[in-house]
């Protein structure tokens, strides 16, 4: 029985490409849309998808989201110091994006369903079926609901003569925009497998980066990077250029075990130059300008907004509230920041602001405008409680 009109979610990639024809021959769907979403993946891979789509499906959107991604989702995460288990998000942080701008198509045509090719293992599922549940729509995902391999994937995908890039021998599963790189899949899931060095893109090894100190000033307002090396610069032309100069550096890689939603463990291999730099730029400039509550809160705030961010929970009411907490701090985020890069490392050289919670005078040792005898009275309060505590127990 015929079903209609579906959307699929379209990368280009392995599980994307056979999903068409298994839309057909399986679901019955007399008419498949395609759409890619361009959130700064390399121009041939859009292009790839592009081409693939419109040869494959009945009918086929390109939709360029680089401006928003970055505007909507990066710099929103840059101000929120957005980390997940110690690196910094990339395709979580696309992934209701991409589904938001499906979701338009899917209106448009007047489809019945959406579809995806995640697995049933991993977090994309989830991060996609929240949005197209917010929207009203019914899911189809094959990969999962068919329990399907890689390798079986690879046959079928030969046997319909649909060109991928994968290969039995090297079936890594790359994804990739403007801020981040993730490589998983074959050897890789074995998290004591040493990976080889041509899995990585971006950077160098940090062994084989130059051997001086490449030193670079970031400029923010408001939180968000508007300048580098004194240069203003759009947000997606600036992290690209940041990425080019992180990058080789040796300067953006990360080899972890991490959690995944569903509680699987998984070894994730990531590449992130700019955001690593970017990230611990603008966390040192919040040490500048926010009191030391603010920043107390702060962080507390931070890993909760990074935890939602991971799921893909945009639409949950507390990521809207702490988004109008961070927004209000970020109002006095606004100096200069000066980053050295060497062989894999980042180290903040120095800080400026003239929101700066700093004073010269007050600080230094040679200055009297503060009496240094006044800290004798708050010294006679200062831990009083613990000492008194001590003292009993010495009764």
């Amino acid at each position: 029985m015929e079903k209609g009109k579906v959307v699929l979610a379209f990368s280009g990639g392995l599980d994307t490409s056979i999903c068409i024809p298994l839309l057909r021959e399986h679901y019955g769907f007399d008419e498949i849309i395609t759409v890619a979403v361009d959130v700064g993946q390399p121009e041939e891979e859009i292009a790839r998808a592009t081409e693939k789509g419109r040869m494959l499906a009945d009918n086929h959107y390109t939709i360029d989201a680089k401006e928003k991604f970055v505007a909507d989702c990066l710099f929103p995460s840059i101000r929120a110091n957005g980390s997940y288990e110690g690196y910094p998000m990339g395709t979580a942080l696309a992934r209701p994006l991409i589904a938001e701008e499906i979701v338009k198509v899917a209106k448009q045509e007047g489809a019945s369903q959406i579809a995806h090719g995640c697995t049933g293992k991993g977090n994309d599922q989830l991060r996609f079926d929240f949005i197209f549940r917010s929207a009203g729509y019914d899911i189809v995902a094959p990969m999962r609901e068919m329990n399907l391999t890689r390798e079986w994937e690879i046959c079928y995908a030969q046997d319909h003569d649909i060109p991928v890039t994968v290969a039995k021998d090297k079936p890594y599963s790359i994804d990739e925009n403007c801020w981040s790189r993730s490589i998983e899949g074959g050897k890789l899931e074995d998290p004591a497998f040493h990976p080889p060095d041509d899995i990585y893109a971006w950077t160098v090894s940090p062994k084989d980066a130059p051997d001086a100190m490449e030193e670079i000033r970031i400029e923010f307002e408001q939180g968000v990077p508007v300048a580098l090396n004194g240069k203003k610069m759009p947000g997606l032309a600036l992290i690209r250029e940041l990425n080019r100069i992180a990058g080789r550096n040796g300067v953006g890689r990360n080899d972890m075990v991490e959690d995944r939603i569903l509680g699987l463990k998984a070894r994730e291999i990531y590449e992130h130059p700019a955001a690593t730099v970017l990230l611990a730029a603008h966390s040192d400039l919040e040490r500048l300008v926010l009191t030391r509550s603010e920043l107390a809160f702060k962080r507390i705030v931070d890993d909760k907004w990074s935890e939602l961010a991971y799921m893909g929970l945009v639409h949950e009411p507390l990521f809207h509230a702490l988004n109008a907490f961070i927004d209000k701090t970020q109002e006095r985020a606004n100096g200069t920041v000066d980053v050295g890069l060497y062989k894999g490392s980042v180290k903040v050289l120095g800080r400026s602001s003239d929101e700066a919670l700093y004073s010269d005078d007050l600080v230094s040792f040679d200055s009297t405008t503060l009496d240094q005898n006044h800290a004798v009275g708050f010294s006679n309060y200062f831990g009083l409680q613990a000492r008194l505590l001590k003292n009993l127990k010495k009764c």
